[in-house]
């Protein structure tokens, strides 16, 4: 088996506000294939996000695949709420940046 990273197999990798208090990340994948890859190797799990992001497991709420869309969905617990002090991405749009190295074996 070969590796390849998230971007290769994903059309869209984003973040975005789940409430002020919650992010999700969303994974849409380019098809089945890539979709039952991921789902197949569970690398996006809660041990993986809770490492990347630098958060304890207990802060990432839970992770949903969607095979309708081809899709998977982690929601994390926010560092601030949106639009707190200290608060640097009111919109949660631009926090995907960990999952972009990561890698699936296919």
């Amino acid at each position: 088996m070969s590796k390849a990273k998230l971007t290769e197999l994903a059309s869209v990798i984003r973040s975005k506000n789940s409430g002020p208090y919650e992010l999700t990340l969303d994974v849409i994948f380019k098809d089945q294939k890539s979709y039952e890859a991921a789902c197949t190797a569970k690398v996006i799990n809660k041990t993986t996000v809770a490492k990347l992001y630098g958060i304890p497991e207990t802060d990432v709420i839970g992770i949903v695949e969607f095979s309708p869309a081809y899709a998977i969905k982690a929601t994390i617990v926010r560092p601030y709420p949106s639009g707190a002090l200290g608060e640097t991405d009111v919109y949660g749009a631009q926090q995907h940046a960990p999952l972009l190295d990561l890698e699936i074996e296919v």
